[in-house]
């Protein structure tokens, strides 16, 4: 089983796409450079992976995008970013929380990210503007608020999956997903919905799947049986982040002088922190001073 495999599928009718991912790779990354408690390595793993699937429907090399969750829960906000590629980080504000499983013995996820509030998402296509949609979260457990907005924002019919498997020791053991939408020629068709419903309704969990050994690609045969399925792309989505000096060196010029030269003043050095990778990058006084005569 590859790790990392992102691949696009389309039905030989062209009625339905879909678009599957195993993160556990990303997942497992995500949770050593943050060090997650279990329900939130759930809550941040499932949106790594829906960020990474809708970053890779992108048009454009340079093109991110960003999905925020923020429910008012324990977790604080959670945040993912992409590129086209399907490469993507995140964080959530708070990165350790301890709530009682549910009834059913499952991570509560949407206790930690909370069910007040709203799910944004950011679509940075090179325009002069971004693209800026948002919706009120339904249910918390991240995939359902994902085909929510989908469905208000985008109106495009979407059956989204997400799951992250942790083991006892904190570790992951499995994560992936699949986005599922039907194209503009099958609305009207009845029975494309009706197949489409009846398979998702008797598939097993995502995690479990994945747990016996399928690969993605079984796995959304699985989805879309009765339909024949040809993939079109296939390639290795990873953790990465994008973060160096000079991108902090320009954040810190954007700040005001007075800022900047009062730091310079109480601080023989300046330390940023990138909340996505942890990397630390040190700015001395003069080097901060410097950025004044600029």
């Amino acid at each position: 089983m590859t790790m990392g495999k992102l691949i696009r599928c389309i039905t030989s009718d062209g009625l339905v796409m879909a678009t599957a991912l195993d993160s556990t790779d990303i997942v497992a990354k995500a949770e050593s450079l943050h060090k997650t408690s279990a329900v939130v390595t759930a809550a941040l793993g499932r949106l790594l992976t829906a960020t990474s699937l809708m970053g890779n429907a992108l048009k454009g090399e340079d093109s991110t995008i960003t999905v925020k969750i923020d429910g008012n829960g324990p977790s604080g906000a959670v945040i993912a970013v992409a590129d086209s590629r399907g490469d993507v980080r995140g964080y959530a504000v708070n990165p350790v929380v301890e709530i009682p499983l549910k009834e059913n013995g499952k991570l509560d996820v949407s206790g930690a990210v909370g069910t007040d509030g709203t799910l944004y998402v950011i679509k940075d296509l090179g325009m002069k503007e971004p693209y800026n949609g948002f919706v009120p979260i339904s249910t918390g457990e991240i995939a359902e608020d994902i085909a929510a907005y989908y469905a208000v924002s985008e109106q495009i019919p979407t059956v989204c999956a997400l799951g992250v498997l942790v083991n006892p020791d904190l570790t992951v053991r499995v994560a992936g997903g699949y986005i599922i939408q039907l194209l503009p020629a099958a609305y009207g068709y009845d029975e494309v919905i009706d197949k489409l419903e009846a398979n998702i309704k008797v598939m097993k969990p995502i995690t479990t799947l994945l747990d016996e050994g399928k690969d993605i690609l079984d796995i959304v045969k699985i989805a879309l049986q009765g339909f024949e399925v040809e993939v079109l792309s296939e390639q290795t989505a990873t953790y990465k982040c994008n973060c160096s000096k000079e991108r902090f060196e320009s954040a810190l010029k954007s700040l005001n002088r007075e800022e900047l030269a009062q730091m310079a003043d109480e601080m023989e050095k300046a330390e940023t922190v990138c909340q996505f990778c942890g990397s630390v990058y040190a700015f001395t006084s003069d080097e901060i001073k410097s950025f004044l005569k600029k």
